[in-house]
């Protein structure tokens, strides 16, 4: 219990330090985007005012430089004459100076008037130069601008203007504090939403990874219920065809186990049998001890046969493959209907064979004559007397053909889908009596697939069966590989 809990715990620190990322990552995505959202708006209006100030500011003294420079002399009486007689914005601070830099006029300090203004923006406009700044700080908009006063090609003096705006100043701030707050608002409900998806996502996720450890434990029947319409719900669904697939397999190999257990069994039960009773049978006569030690010879080579068939689906399972060279399908018949020739004459079954020249595929010349022997032998075998074993070819659609029938005793329908499994028999004790263990199809189907073929099988009209398979059709200029 206590591994358990420590295993639950570990799970759990993993889960929320995951949960904990994702929540920071996102949180943080959202926070720099909200800040952009409010930086570029505020800082793009507080450009605008500037440049209305710019445009405000030099405009007024823009009017009251021209009205200026009509003056011969500027004296503090001419100067005021002037400003008095123009209509200037009541908010604005306007400031006059000679070509000395003394004070003139000053619309708001007129205690300022006679003294030097040793101002940056008095200098610019003394130089011939126009000037404008601006600065959005506490609460307010300081803005000043600056024209020389020019009268011909001589500099008479400069105006300036000042403005200090509050007006402008609170309607920014106003915007900017509902901004932050509507940031703020959906800031805590972006880290709701986030802490919320975090801990469904992170609960699948967590889901997942417990299954995986429950699979990899051994329990293939695990399953997980797929939730949503998303990545993660593809996943799932690909893990559950994953354990389906698992499961499957796990079944098939303690089932291939089981069969070949029993299939190796009873060989060697019956050998260890018939030397049991020739060790324990005193004065057994010659002829007895002879059949006993055949038949010992004979379970051996029945035992030899299942193992090399079971070493073959091995290499295969492997993946193992030989070089492919261009085969001949009318030699290999023609050669394996010889090889049987003895046992069809013996069940009295009758061979043929019709050849088709340029039948040739791309395969290993041994897995060839194993497809083609194996088909034919078990024609031969599980045939009736006066019956026949017929194997034709040709070429069709871009594939090679390998027709071989028989007219014996069929297989029946029921049996049909399974006559590949390994191990499976349709007639189990007359199998084991002719010698058959049940991988021969299973060789047949494994290696005709590793050709890049297909086989199929079907009862034969006026009894016997029909074996057809497919070969892909090489190339042309096509070698061995």
């Amino acid at each position: 219990m206590s591994g358990r809990e420590g295993r639950n715990r570990k799970r759990r620190r993993i889960t929320e330090r995951v949960q904990f990322k994702f929540v920071l990552s996102f949180f943080l995505l959202v926070t720099g985007l909200i800040v952009l959202l409010n930086t570029l708006p505020i800082a793009a209006s507080r450009d605008l005012v500037f440049k209305e100030k710019e445009s405000s500011l030099l405009g007024q003294a823009a009017v009251v430089s021209s009205s200026l420079s009509g003056l011969d002399r500027m004296t503090p009486d001419s100067v005021g004459q002037v400003m008095d007689l123009l209509e200037l914005s009541s908010s604005s601070r306007f400031l006059v100076t000679d070509a000395a830099g003394l004070v003139l006029y000053d619309s708001d300090q007129p205690a300022f008037e006679g003294r030097y203004a040793l101002l940056r923006e008095v200098q610019y406009a003394l130089n011939g130069k126009q000037m404008f700044g601006s600065r959005f700080a506490s609460g307010a908009f300081f803005s000043a601008a600056a024209l020389p006063v020019r009268n011909g090609g001589l500099i008479l003096g400069t105006v300036c203007v000042y403005e200090y705006d509050e007006a402008q100043a609170e309607l920014l701030l106003s915007i900017l504090n509902r901004m932050v707050g509507i940031s703020l608002a959906v800031s805590a409900a972006a880290l709701a939403l986030t802490v919320v998806f975090s801990r469904a996502l992170t609960g699948r996720i967590t889901r997942l990874a417990e299954a995986i450890r429950v699979v990899r434990g051994g329990d293939y029947e695990h399953r997980l219920k797929p939730e949503g319409n998303d990545e993660l719900t593809e996943l799932c669904e690909e893990f559950n065809n994953m354990t389906q697939t698992l499961e499957t397999t796990e079944q098939q190999r303690r089932r291939f186990v089981s069969d070949a257990s029993h299939e190796l069994k009873t060989p060697l039960a019956a050998i260890r049998l018939l030397a049991d009773s020739i060790e324990q049978s005193e004065g057994m006569d010659e002829a007895t001890m002879r059949e006993f030690v055949s038949d010992i010879g004979t379970e051996a080579d029945r035992l030899q046969r299942t193992t090399e068939k079971l070493l073959d689906l091995s290499r295969r399972d492997d993946g193992a493959a030989a070089p492919r060279t261009p085969v001949d399908l009318a030699e290999v018949s023609a050669s394996t209907l010889r090889l049987l020739a003895p046992l069809a004459e013996k069940l009295g079954v009758t061979l043929g064979c019709e050849p088709q020249p340029g039948c040739v595929i791309l395969a290993p010349e041994d897995d060839v004559y194993q497809i083609v022997f194996n088909l034919a032998e078990n024609a031969v075998k599980y045939n009736v007397e006066g019956g026949s074993v017929d194997i034709r070819m040709r070429k069709e659609g871009g594939k090679v053909l390998l027709i071989v029938e028989d007219r014996g005793i069929g297989i029946p329908e029921s049996d049909l889908p399974n006559i590949f499994s390994r191990f499976y028999r349709v007639d189990k004790a007359r199998s084991r009596e002719r010698g058959g263990s049940g991988l021969g199809l299973s060789i047949v189907h494994d290696a005709v697939a590793a050709l890049g073929g297909s086989i199929e099988v079907a009862a034969r009209e006026g009894g016997g069966t029909r074996f057809t398979v497919y070969f892909p059709e090489p190339e042309k200029g096509g070698g061995g590989q």
